[in-house]
């Protein structure tokens, strides 16, 4: 028996690549002498010892086993149907292609695409291992009857104590609050409504803050271009764009932040949540998707649809320190439920059953 990994895109930062490298290295390292096969792999990920196009993919027999995860439309999802082995998915799930229709068709292809493959592999897994509870349901409604388990994505911790970059941390120590989101720019993530938010906060209580929108708008450059006249328009002049930035700078963005606000409609799991927690970053977040999965009654939640309301939370986040104190402290407690040895050894426990026949 011997286990095969295969995704259809390897990205740099990604968290579902980081996910599915994270899982390779976990199981290297408990003997498995597992390799990981993509459609498209980052070129900054080719020298990774185990890495392979999946052109590379042997065939595989009865008792080998395929984790696979799905997180997009792609060609990969008809072709595995008719690949051997035993067949373990790993759900990030899909954003509906609704938040993409004004911005990008191809994007919106691609989810469209991607929601019916998920529908039509219904009878392919013995088994799925979902990153939140949201993605259980979300299967279940398209169909799926067989075991189902719930698995945090497993991140390794280390990496964030690698050196922040003093240049962005110096220049922006001037004492001003820093307010951070980090995501790609992207309609489903509403960076829009943390505009309106700051537009709000501005009308209630001055400029005393600076909103950093942290993120690669690489094939939404459309709805990038939007949200900069929607800043203008606002007359918001503490607003940061980033755009695409180095890891070292993506910590130090969490190192200088006063609070952590996510306006997301759409996640199926939202690695950054995780991230704010490390960082002891108080997070205000819209109860959307699996946002309160992951948050697990940490944090503080608010919606889309008042940015006034958003604002008050805000300004209470970063000026009540009895308050931030108390947040603070159940992130703490939540953060352990993503330790690093927890989830390991959960993904361990689900995949020997797996192996064994057993329902994960």
């Amino acid at each position: 028996m011997k286990i095969y990994q295969v995704l259809t895109t390897l990205s740099f930062g990604d968290a579902v690549s980081n996910d599915a490298l994270a899982i390779m290295d976990l199981l290297n390292k408990n003997g498995y002498k597992m390799n990981t096969y993509a459609e498209h792999i980052d070129t900054r990920l080719t020298s990774i010892n185990g890495v392979k196009e999946i052109n590379a993919l042997p065939k595989l027999n009865d008792d080998d086993i395929m984790i696979y995860h799905l997180s997009t439309g792609t060609d990969l999802n008809r072709k595995i149907k008719s690949m051997g082995g035993r067949k373990l998915l790993i759900y990030h799930n899909i954003t509906p292609p609704k938040f993409f229709a004004k911005y990008s068709g191809l994007s919106a292809r691609l989810c469209s695409k991607g929601r019916g493959e998920v529908q039509s592999l219904s009878d392919t897994f013995e088994g799925v291992l979902c990153v939140s509870d949201y993605n259980r349901k979300d299967l279940q409604e398209l169909g799926y009857t067989c075991p189902m388990a719930i698995r945090p994505i497993l991140i390794p911790f280390e990496d964030y104590k690698k050196t922040p970059d003093e240049e962005i941390i110096n220049k922006y120590n001037d004492g001003i609050k820093n307010v951070v989101f980090v995501s790609r720019i992207a309609p489903n993530k509403k960076q829009e409504d943390l505009l309106s938010m700051m537009s709000a906060y501005k009308k209630m209580y001055g400029d005393g803050i600076r909103l950093f929108i942290v993120g690669n708008p690489k094939g939404l450059e459309n709805y990038d271009k939007r949200l900069k006249e929607y800043a203008k328009l606002l007359e918001l002049d503490n607003v940061v764009f980033t755009g695409q930035v180095s890891f070292a700078s993506i910590l130090a963005y969490y190192k200088i932040a006063d609070a952590f606000v996510c306006m997301s409609e759409h996640e199926g799991f939202g690695v950054p949540l995780i991230e704010a927690m490390y960082f002891g970053d108080p997070i205000l977040a819209a109860a959307n998707a699996a946002v309160p999965d992951t948050l697990g009654g940490s944090g503080i939640l608010t919606t889309n649809d008042d940015p006034k309301k958003s604002a008050f939370l805000l300004h209470e986040l970063l000026y009540d320190e009895e308050l931030r104190a108390s947040v603070i402290e159940g992130q703490n407690k939540r953060l352990e439920d993503f330790s690093y040895e927890k989830v390991s050894a959960l993904f361990l426990e689900e995949l020997e059953k797996f192996i064994r026949g057993e329902a994960v």
